[in-house]
């Protein structure tokens, strides 16, 4: 039998036009309806209007109330009439649970996922403007003596051509390209040819320079700013 009345009426559709349940779990217990020994509640009504296509979540206040009291009515008439679970019941519930709790967490994930204006300022702080790295163009010749490092030297500083020098006397695999190591960033070179190359003017050389591998002679063709990684 239905029990309720202007006042929680009231009360009751107050609540189903507020945005969540967990804003009214003070409320959700509060009884508007029994069916036998069966109490029917505001948060059963709110479950039930969570559920509504988006077509009946626009009528009026009158209608969607009595609407969702008189589907819990007749749900659980039919509901009650049955005097055993059938076998499938708790697999069937255990689904529906499972089913639930994933959408909550889709849902929060939802909310909490990276909009484009945090990507954006995220970039801006890693890759501020003009913080591209350096990168270099050298040329060497690797020996493994410095006397003869510093006899080359003489070498180019008499004129000599750094490409020839290195094609006819440089050991490493550069030397039949005039010792053209290419293009290359922080980090790719040892420690020593490094801290060479990074104080080095384009279109000079110095050395000797001593590695793991020789001593080298070092000619800076070029270097260069490279851009950020595009967002």
């Amino acid at each position: 039998m239905l029990k309720s009345h202007s006042i929680l009426q009231g009360i009751a559709i107050a609540l189903l036009l507020s945005s969540s349940l967990a804003a009214q779990d003070q409320k959700l217990s509060t009884v508007v309806a029994t069916v036998g020994e069966t109490e029917l509640t505001l948060g059963h009504m709110l479950d039930v209007k969570r559920q509504l296509p988006d077509q009946y979540q626009s009528l009026d206040d009158n209608t969607l109330f009595n609407g969702i009291i008189e589907q819990l009515i007749q749900q659980e008439l039919l509901a009650s009439s049955m005097t055993k679970d059938p076998s499938w019941l708790a697999i069937a519930m255990q689904n529906q649970r499972r089913n639930i709790l994933s959408s909550v967490v889709i849902n929060e994930l939802r909310a909490n996922a990276v909009t484009e204006r945090a990507l954006q300022a995220t970039y801006a702080a890693k890759f501020p403007v003009g913080s591209g790295e350096q990168e270099y163009k050298a040329s060497h010749i690797l020996v493994e003596t410095e006397q003869k490092a510093r006899k080359l030297l003489a070498m180019l500083d008499g004129g000599a051509d750094f490409g020839g020098l290195a094609a006819e006397h440089s050991t490493g695999p550069s030397g039949p390209r005039g010792g053209d190591l290419g293009w290359f960033g922080k980090g790719q070179m040892v420690a020593p040819f490094e801290k060479a190359v990074m104080g080095m003017e384009a279109g000079t050389y110095t050395g000797p320079v001593q590695t793991q591998f020789g001593y080298h002679l070092i000619f800076l063709n070029n270097s260069r700013e490279t851009s950020p990684p595009t967002l």
